[in-house]
């Protein structure tokens, strides 16, 4: 039995999220159908990070048992010409039987895209959030380093979170702009239920003058929801990736 590693990319308009649902089309569904009928045995894949519906990836990691004798680093090949156009494995590998996406300790990064222009362009519209209003980067910049370390971050996650703890750890939080189109990137050692997407939709009351940077440390503090700003849309946000000790696998922007 080989337990063998997935870098998954796919664009997540038309599905419900990753997680398995009985009720909609997901990331995770369509890996174990595909999987499952090209081994011709029962597989079930265990992801790194449970995307929202509407949320995009370029590097989300997956993992899963199969009794063959392909090399790990063939099956991308063999999956990409089943699967549909939207989901893409950049990688696979082999991998300790005991490697658990999830369990093992890594640091993930995404980004937050954000067309900030009088009208909108069509060819952004699946994966950037259109906001017409005026955004000031520098504001939203001098809020960075108040998110940075080991908080709890209770207020910038959805009240629905099961996790155990709403400690994270920030190690990086930058916006830049590049003419019309501002990218918020965050990277942490996990991240909470919508946590990124309130940052940045707090990040975007702040650039629009409604809160000002300052205010960053209270919200942290206050441990309540309603003291952060709005959840931004879910399809500006883009998982790119994440790094584990001892493993190097795409994507290598990283």
């Amino acid at each position: 039995m080989k337990r063998i590693l997935l870098v998954v990319a796919y664009d997540g308009t038309n599905y419900c999220g990753w997680q398995m649902q009985k009720n909609g089309e997901t990331i995770e569904g369509v890996l174990n159908r595909e999987l499952s009928n090209f081994f011709q045995e029962e597989i079930q894949v265990i992801g790194a990070s449970r995307t929202d519906s509407g949320v995009h990836a370029l590097g989300n990691v997956a993992v899963f048992d199969v009794s063959t004798r392909m090399p790990g680093e063939k099956i991308s090949y063999a999956l990409n010409s089943r699967l549909p156009e939207d989901i893409r494995i950049q990688e696979s590998l082999e991998v300790e039987s005991d490697f658990h996406p999830r369990k093992c300790a890594c640091t993930k990064y995404y980004e937050y895209r954000i067309l900030n222009r009088e009208f909108e362009l069509p060819g952004e519209r699946l994966n950037t959030y259109f906001y017409r209003h005026p955004l000031d980067v520098d504001r939203m910049k001098a809020a960075c380093p108040y998110f940075l370390g080991e908080h709890d971050f209770k207020s910038f996650c959805s009240i629905h979170t099961q996790a155990e703890t709403t400690v994270r750890t920030i190690y990086h939080l930058d916006v830049k702009r590049e003419q019309d189109l501002i990218r918020i990137q965050v990277s942490g050692n996990g991240f909470l239920y919508n946590m990124v997407r309130i940052i940045a939709g707090t990040l975007i009351q702040i650039g629009s003058g409604m809160k000002e940077p300052e205010e960053i440390p209270l919200m942290i503090g206050r441990l309540d929801r309603q003291s952060a700003g709005p959840t931004a849309p879910a399809k500006g946000l883009t998982l790119l990736g994440m790094k584990y000790e001892g493993l190097e696998f795409s994507p290598k922007y990283l």
